[in-house]
C-alpha cells in the first residue's frame, strides 16, 4: 500500500483489479462518453425535426460539451471525498434519466438541457479512470489505466458510426433511447460488480477539494508539462476529425454520415495498439514512449496531407494519428495518478481540463482553416500543433535534467563541506 494513501484512508485491496474487471470499466467508459458525441452526425435530423435552422442546432453539441467541462471541475473531484462507487452508479442512474429526457422531448429548452445535463454525468468516465487505478497494484496501474481509457477513445470514435446507422433505421430518437436501455443494464451490472470502497479522510471540504486542483498542477511541474502535452495532441486530435466531414462530405467523395463514421472504426485500431503505452508506463518507460508517439503524430500529418490524392496514405495517418495520441493520453495518466495517490480523481479531473480546452481549440482552428485554406492548412495546423507538443515535451526534460543534476552538484557539494567539517573537527 503507498504510504500517501494509508495515510488518508484508502483502502487498497489485496488482490489485483481483474482483467474482467478492467473490461467492465472500460465498456462502462466507453458507452458513457459516447452519449456527448451521438449528435454530431444527427444536428440535420434533430433540426428538421424542431423545426430550426440547421447552423443553430449546433448548441447541443455545444451544450453537451459545456456541460461536460462543468462536470470535470464540480464532479470528478467528488471521487477523493465520497465512495466512488455511490458516485458511479448514481451518475449512471442520472444519464439514464437525461438520455430518455432527450429522447422524449418536445421543445428545444427541454433539448437543450438535457443535453447538457447528459455532459455534465458523462463525466463519470473519469471517475472509472481513477477507480480502476486505485484498485490494481502499482505494477499493473499502466496496464489497467490503459485498457480503461482505450475504452473511452473507441466510444468517442464509434459514436458517430452507431447514431448514424441506428438513426437510418429508426430516426434520431432511437439513438438515445437505444442509449438509456444500454447504460441502465450496465448501471445495474456496475451495482453489482464493483466493490465497495472506504471514503477518503482528511482531504477537507468540498470548497477545499475544488480549490486544490490548481494547486496542484501550479506546484507540480510534472503535472503541468503533462496538462499541457494533454492540450497540445487533443487541439491536433480535433483539428482532424472536427475537420474530417467537410472535404469527404463534398464532392469528388459525397460520402454519406454513416461512411465518414467508419473512419472512426479505421481509428480504432490505432486505440487498441495504444493499450501497450500502459504497460511500458509501469516498467518506467513513460518518457521514451511518450517521445516516440509524439514524433509519429507529427509524421502522420505528411500521410494526412495526401487526402486529394491517395485515401490508402489517409487511412495510414488515420491509423497512426491515433496511435499516438492514445498511447500519449493513456502515458500523461499513468504519471500523474502516481504523483499525489490520495488526490487521483482530482488530478484526473484537472488533467481533463486541458483535454477539453484543447480539443475546443482544435475545432474552432481548423473550421477556420480549412474555410481559408483548405484541406492542406488543416494539415499543416495539425502538424503545427505536434510539432509544439514535441518541443514542449522535449524541454521538459531538458529541464528536468537540469533541475535533477542541480540537486545532485548540491548533495554533492554538501557531502564534501560535511565532510572537511568532520575532518577538521
Amino acid at each position: 500500500m503507498d504510504h500517501a494513501e494509508s495515510g488518508r484512508g484508502h483502502r487498497q485491496p489485496e488482490a489485483d483489479l481483474s482483467r474482467a474487471m478492467t473490461l467492465i470499466f472500460a465498456v462502462a467508459a466507453g458507452l458513457s462518453v459516447a452519449n456527448i458525441y451521438y449528435a454530431q452526425p444527427l444536428l440535420g435530423s434533430m433540426a428538421r425535426d424542431f423545426e430550426i435552422a440547421p447552423a443553430a442546432m449546433g448548441i447541443v453539441v455545444t451544450m453537451a460539451q459545456a456541460g461536460y467541462g462543468l462536470g470535470l471541475i464540480f464532479i470528478v473531484p467528488l471521487g477523493d471525498l465520497m465512495d466512488r462507487r455511490r458516485l458511479i452508479v448514481g451518475q449512471g442512474i442520472l444519464s439514464v434519466i437525461a438520455l430518455f429526457a432527450v429522447a422524449t422531448a418536445r421543445s428545444e429548452a427541454i433539448l437543450f438541457a438535457s443535453m447538457a445535463a447528459m455532459g455534465l454525468l458523462a463525466v463519470v468516465v473519469q471517475v472509472l479512470v481513477a477507480f480502476a487505478a486505485t484498485l490494481a497494484t502499482p505494477s499493473t496501474r499502466g496496464r489497467a489505466v490503459g485498457m480503461v481509457t482505450s475504452g473511452i477513445v473507441i466510444g468517442i470514435l464509434a459514436a458517430r458510426f452507431v447514431a448514424g446507422l441506428l438513426a437510418d433505421l429508426g430516426g434520431w430518437r432511437v439513438v438515445y433511447l437505444t442509449s438509456a436501455v444500454v447504460m441502465a443494464a450496465m448501471v445495474i451490472l456496475l451495482l453489482r460488480v464493483l466493490p465497495r470502497h472506504a471514503m477518503p479522510t482528511g482531504t477537507g471540504g468540498y470548497g477545499a477539494t475544488l480549490r486544490s486542483v490548481p494547486a496542484l498542477f501550479l506546484r507540480d511541474r510534472v503535472l503541468l508539462a503533462r496538462g499541457i502535452l494533454a492540450l497540445l495532441i487533443f487541439a491536433a486530435f480535433s483539428t482532424f476529425w472536427t475537420a474530417l466531414v467537410l472535404p469527404l462530405s463534398s464532392p469528388p467523395f459525397a460520402y454519406s454520415h454513416t461512411q465518414i463514421g467508419l473512419f472512426g472504426l479505421v481509428g480504432m485500431a490505432g486505440a487498441l495498439a495504444a493499450t501497450g503505452a500502459g504497460r511500458l508506463a509501469d516498467r518506467g518507460f513513460g518518457e521514451w514512449t511518450t517521445g516516440l508517439s509524439l514524433a509519429l503524430l507529427l509524421a502522420s500529418w505528411g500521410m494526412i496531407a495526401a487526402l486529394p490524392h491517395s485515401m490508402p496514405l489517409l487511412l495510414a495517418g488515420v491509423i497512426l494519428l491515433d496511435l499516438a495520441v492514445q498511447a500519449v493520453h493513456v502515458t500523461n495518466q499513468s504519471i500523474i495518478i502516481e504523483r499525489h495517490p490520495e488526490a487521483r480523481s482530482r488530478l484526473v479531473g484537472g488533467y481533463m481540463v486541458f483535454y477539453s480546452a484543447g480539443s475546443a481549440l482544435g475545432a474552432i482552428a481548423a473550421t477556420m482553416t480549412y474555410a481559408h485554406a483548405g484541406w492542406f492548412g488543416v494539415s499543416a495546423l495539425g502538424a503545427a500543433f505536434s510539432a509544439t507538443a514535441f518541443l514542449a515535451w522535449g524541454r521538459s526534460c531538458r529541464c528536468r535534467s537540469l533541475s535533477e543534476g542541480s540537486e545532485a552538484g548540491a548533495s554533492a557539494s554538501t557531502w564534501k563541506r560535511t565532510g572537511r567539517t568532520g575532518r577538521d573537527r
